[in-house]
């Protein structure tokens, strides 16, 4: 066995959200040990690193790879809610973060993804920058068909959650040029399309923050909300199709034309003077009362990643599976499930390949 890198240690065990007087007490040593383990100060014994690799699963080899996986700075993401978040689950998620840079970059060797192209428009409003980027891009004031291939045409790399972090809500960040936008897969198509709009807010309204790591607060938070509002639904076409009452009945079918959930629509209706705040607050009185605060009615269907099932269906082709993946990469496969869960399609292949796509001519992928 090749000599540890301590750092991988600490890593898989923040991924697996344990202390170290946790992960101590799971393998039968002291807390110092594993003080001593991650410091380089000492090495666990072959017995051991085998318990450990188990215990946190990952193969033994990760944890002797020499170079660290790369580390995203606490205010280097921005998260969709930080009220309900520990320290342990945001650490958890930032480095299912970190994993997927490892992922994407293997992904990019082997193929011509789509290249970032995101303008700043920090100068700009909320609703004006939601405006603008409809502009740039060509979008009209339609509604969005499919937010997650919207991202991943203009260069964004989206993934799942993992399932462990399944409190936390979405969060983006960046990985050298490339964006990267996380979303909870737990919850509603509804709320995953409006949680991505959120974080392309970020993506193009806060691009010094993140780039510096400014702390960020609930104020920036309400301004990604007021983006994604605006650019899932433009100003001019919600006002153009009010409904003749603002009840339940009749935002139900508005919302499968925008691809909304009910509450999300029934604020903006509200944010553009629309109803009265009388007429708002006995409607989200009414949607509270139906339960379709946490249970939307009507869903839509999930939106799922182009960019992942293309490649994917072209590793396929060629007898490499999630399993090769993983073990190119020295990680388990839970962790490339758990990164695509219900973005792609479940993908098994013999686990018996050996084929060499490092050499072979990069394909390109093109998004419709």
């Amino acid at each position: 066995m090749s000599e540890i890198n301590p750092s991988q240690i600490t890593f898989a065990r923040v991924r697996r959200r344990l202390t170290k007087a946790q992960l101590a007490k799971e393998l039968g040593v002291t807390s110092r040990s594993i003080q001593n383990y991650e410091t380089g100060s000492s090495a666990p014994d072959s017995e051991t690193l085998a318990k450990m690799a188990k215990l946190l699963n990952f193969p033994q080899q990760f944890f002797c790879i020499e170079e660290s996986m790369p580390v995203i700075g606490e205010h280097a993401a921005s998260f969709r809610s930080l009220s309900k978040m520990s320290d342990a689950m945001k650490n958890c998620a930032l480095s299912a973060g970190a994993i997927a840079f490892h992922i994407n970059d293997w992904i990019e060797e082997r193929f011509n993804l789509p290249q970032a192209d995101l303008p700043d428009l920090s100068d700009l409003p909320p609703e004006e920058a939601a405006a603008t980027l409809r502009r740039m891009w060509g979008l009209g004031s339609a509604p969005i068909p499919n937010m997650i291939q919207l991202l991943e045409s203009k260069g964004i790399r989206v993934f799942s959650l993992a399932e462990e972090a399944r409190e936390v809500d979405a969060f983006c960040t960046w990985h050298g040029s490339k964006p990267f936008v996380f979303l909870n897969t737990m919850k509603s198509a509804e709320r995953s399309r409006f949680d991505a709009a959120h974080e392309l807010g970020h993506l193009v309204r806060d691009v010094y923050s993140m780039r510096h790591g400014e702390t960020r607060g609930i104020e920036m938070e309400r301004e990604a909300d007021a983006f994604a509002g605006a650019f899932l639904m433009p100003s001019e076409s919600v006002v153009a199709n009010k409904p003749p009452a603002f009840t339940i009945k009749y935002l139900l079918k508005l919302k499968h034309y925008w691809g909304v959930s009910l509450a999300a629509l029934a604020y903006r209706f509200n944010a553009l003077g629309q109803v009265t705040e009388w007429g708002y607050r006995n409607l989200c009185i009414e949607i509270a009362k139906a339960g379709y605060r946490t249970n939307e009615p009507e869903p839509m269907e999930r939106e799922v990643s182009q960019l992942l099932n293309k490649v994917l269906d072209a590793l396929q082709a060629q007898k490499v599976g999630r399993a090769e993946i993983a073990r190119g990469l020295c990680i388990s496969v839970d962790e490339i499930n758990a990164l695509t869960f219900k973005l792609t399609r479940l993908s098994v292949v013999p686990a018996d390949s050996s084929i060499d796509l490092v050499s072979r001519r990069s394909p390109g992928l093109r998004l419709v």
